[in-house]
């Protein structure tokens, strides 16, 4: 029976949070103060004591509970709820994010703003320069 059949392949288990996490098993080595080839025979593992799953749970940045808990379904649906939170309204309707202005009307007035900026600190050194002449001028 492979791996991803048994349901508490706790190894497993700590493979699919680790990958989710975009980790690699040398981050987690790392981590947990050992070298990839001991955390790749932990993977394999289906039991883990209680200690090391603790040491793990952390170094994942999980709970216990949350490897002992872990399910493929469960990521799917955490997602999938994620989605339909943020796309769909109280119907399930889809809703499209349409922009009330435009982006480039936008970044022309930025730029605009900056060349008035600009023409300002220009005209504040002319004055100083003015200022820094007379003062010489009249030593």
């Amino acid at each position: 029976m492979s791996t991803l059949t048994k349901p508490n392949h706790i190894g497993r288990k700590i493979s699919r949070i680790r990958e989710l996490r975009d980790m690699k098993q040398e981050a987690l080595a790392q981590a947990l103060g050992t070298n990839q080839q001991a955390v790749s025979a932990m993977e394999n593992s289906e039991t883990i004591d209680d200690d090391k799953l603790k040491e793990v749970a952390k170094a994942l940045g999980v709970t216990v509970e949350a490897i002992k808990n872990f399910s493929e379904e469960g990521v799917i649906n955490y997602f999938n709820t994620i989605y339909d939170n943020d796309f769909s309204n109280s119907n399930g309707a889809i809703q499209s994010n349409n922009c009330s202005f435009n982006p480039l009307d936008k970044m022309m007035e930025l730029v605009d703003e900056n060349r008035k900026l600009y023409e300002r600190l220009l005209e504040a050194e002319k004055e100083k320069n003015g200022y820094l002449e007379r003062l010489f001028g009249e030593k």
